[in-house]
């Protein structure tokens, strides 16, 4: 079954609950900044969450920031409840390794 896109008020709703993610382009996003040595090892972390959701992001890294864009390829590249349950996952990872919202 494929995934279902978000309405604009769900998707509005499950922002309320991701503090440093938003939409830009029609994707899911947030960055995270931390110490670059901790970076590799957030990386292998979100790595292995991603492959254990069978879920991937796009990400992006750039000395002591990682960033991270969310859809779903089976509802068309929409943003679904995979999206903010991955963004979650994401979220809680980058405070694990000590990273903190880009913008904070």
């Amino acid at each position: 079954m494929a995934a279902t896109p978000l309405t604009d008020a769900e998707l509005a709703q499950a922002l309320t609950g991701l503090p440093g993610w938003t939409v830009q382009n029609g994707k899911l996003t947030a960055a995270f900044k931390a110490d670059r040595a901790a970076v590799p090892a957030l990386y292998a972390a979100v790595a292995a969450a991603e492959d254990e959701a069978d879920h991937h992001a796009e990400i992006r890294i750039l000395y002591g920031t990682i960033g991270f864009a969310l859809t779903t390829h089976d509802a068309g590249d929409a943003i679904t409840a995979r999206d903010t349950a991955m963004a979650t996952r994401l979220t809680a990872l980058a405070t694990e390794h000590g990273a903190r919202p880009a913008g904070q």
